[in-house]
């Protein structure tokens, strides 16, 4: 790898990918872009996201040659209430050839984070008005989105949950479940960004979404309180760096463990096709498979800043704000989150994601992130490393087909190496072959030397700021 990475943004969907790139043509910074997109796909992709999630993101300062975390993960609720049972209501939902369980309802609800990682990141390094920042993700919520077929997909599966609530208007009007090609119309939203753009991040915690969430917490026993929303705080930190083959890799500790499977992989350089996929699935190994669903954003200045951002609302508890068409979170019912139990109150709940930065000789040469739960760090690292390892063109590595080890079955997408998958089966083990290229697989966005890359299993758009 060599020369700066190119100004642009790569994200889960094309209006979240124009919204970054509009705020880099009016000279706002990659980290302008991110939260500009990022507010977008508070909109555009509320199938994956929303403004009362959580998230982590890591930032390149390009002046100072530093990479830093940001935590605006959702924390446990129940700060200044006496501890309490909540009912959650249980689910099950198909999820390509697995039923999936998920706990959902008010009760799964906690502190949202994002806004306060939003906010946190544009007082940092912000160029551009916080409002201008929100009006691209106004003008969506205003005129409505396109769905593209990847979500529409999604909500096909999740709609059970999705459509609980006052979403049924929003997802399935007349009855009937929005497909591919419909428009998307939150006009709530309109009402929430309005209040976003006028009182800042802050509207979530002490404005007038958070007195929303209060109201609705209160009337149908969601835990979060006043409390919980003023302790809320995004935290800045270091990021672990792994040294490997020459290259620095900037990420955080996690439960997918992305340090801890970048230090067993090999070059994949001068393997063959099989032994590629045989080490991987052998690096990858240890992972339970449940499903979370998450968006990724990459944007790139043309000072070399970058910023990786990634979201969820986790499934989402099925339940909104009146008037504003805000989802709640469900991270309380995510059982592959909270695999030792729920932290105490005002803790952060563990998170899979992990944005990343690959550093050379040159500079940054990658900058990556990935939806997709416990697949995330499979998505992640397949990309990644067939940019990193074997040169391939950032497009090329994202569409890759990607094989997943799951307990005792190896998932694995069209295309992947069948000497690789027979070795795999001659040993005692399944694979399960898909039919198609799917969403249960993750969905990366990335920016490497030779351009960006939106992964087609989300829909995704990689968008370049011309020169």
């Amino acid at each position: 790898m060599s020369g700066q990475l190119p100004a642009g943004v790569a994200a889960g969907h094309p209006a979240t990918a124009a919204a970054g790139l509009e705020v880099l043509v009016a000279g706002g910074s990659a980290v302008d872009a991110a939260v500009a997109a990022s507010l977008a796909s508070c909109v555009a992709e509320t199938v994956m996201t929303g403004l009362l999630g959580g998230g982590h993101a890591i930032v390149w300062d390009a002046e100072r040659s530093v990479a830093r975390n940001l935590d605006c993960f959702c924390a446990v609720p129940g700060l200044g209430a006496e501890p309490r049972q909540v009912e959650l209501v249980e689910l099950e939902v198909p999820f390509g050839a697995e039923l999936v369980h998920y706990a959902v309802g008010p009760g799964s609800c906690a502190v949202p984070g994002v806004a306060a990682g939003l906010g946190s990141l544009w007082r940092e390094y912000g160029r551009l008005p916080w409002p201008q920042l929100v009006e691209p993700a106004l003008r969506l919520a205003r005129d409505g989105v396109e769905l593209p077929p990847a979500h529409a997909a999604c909500l096909e599966m999740i709609g059970p949950v999705l459509t609980l609530d006052l979403g049924a208007r929003i997802y399935s009007p007349g009855g009937r479940l929005l497909a591919a090609g419909d428009r998307l119309e939150q006009p709530g939203l309109v009402a929430a960004l309005d209040a976003v753009a006028a009182e800042g991040a802050a509207s979530v915690y002490s404005g007038t979404i958070g007195r929303a969430l209060l109201g609705l917490a209160a009337e149908r026993g969601a835990l979060v309180t006043a409390d919980d929303l003023a302790a809320y705080a995004a935290v800045w930190g270091e990021p672990v760096e792994v040294e490997r083959l020459g290259a620095r890799w900037f990420t955080r500790r996690g439960i997918s463990a992305v340090p801890e499977t970048l230090a067993r992989v090999r070059d994949l350089a001068r393997l063959s096709p099989a032994e590629r996929l045989l080490t991987l699935v052998a690096a990858l190994d240890g992972t339970a498979d449940a499903a979370q669903h998450t968006t990724n954003l990459v944007a790139v200045d043309a000072a070399g800043n970058a910023c990786v951002l990634t979201t969820s609302l986790g499934l989402g508890s099925g339940d909104y704000l009146p008037g504003l068409d805000l989802h709640l979170n469900s991270m309380l019912g995510e059982a592959d989150l909270l695999v030792d139990g729920i932290p105490a109150a005002g803790e952060r709940i563990p998170s899979m994601m992990a944005p990343t930065l690959v550093l050379d000789e040159a500079g940054i040469g990658l900058a990556a992130g990935s939806a997709g739960g416990s697949r995330l760090r499979t998505a992640l690292l397949t990309a990644a490393l067939g940019i990193v390892d074997e040169a391939l063109a950032p497009q090329e590595a994202v569409d890759r087909p990607r094989v997943h080890p799951a307990g005792a079955v190896v998932n694995a997408e069209p295309g992947a190496d069948e000497d690789g998958l027979a070795a795999i089966e001659a040993a005692g083990r399944a694979v399960r072959r898909w039919p198609e290229r799917h969403h249960y697989f993750g969905g990366v966005s990335l920016i490497g030397r030779a351009g960006g890359a939106a992964d087609p299993r989300r829909s995704g758009a990689a968008l370049a700021l011309e020169e």
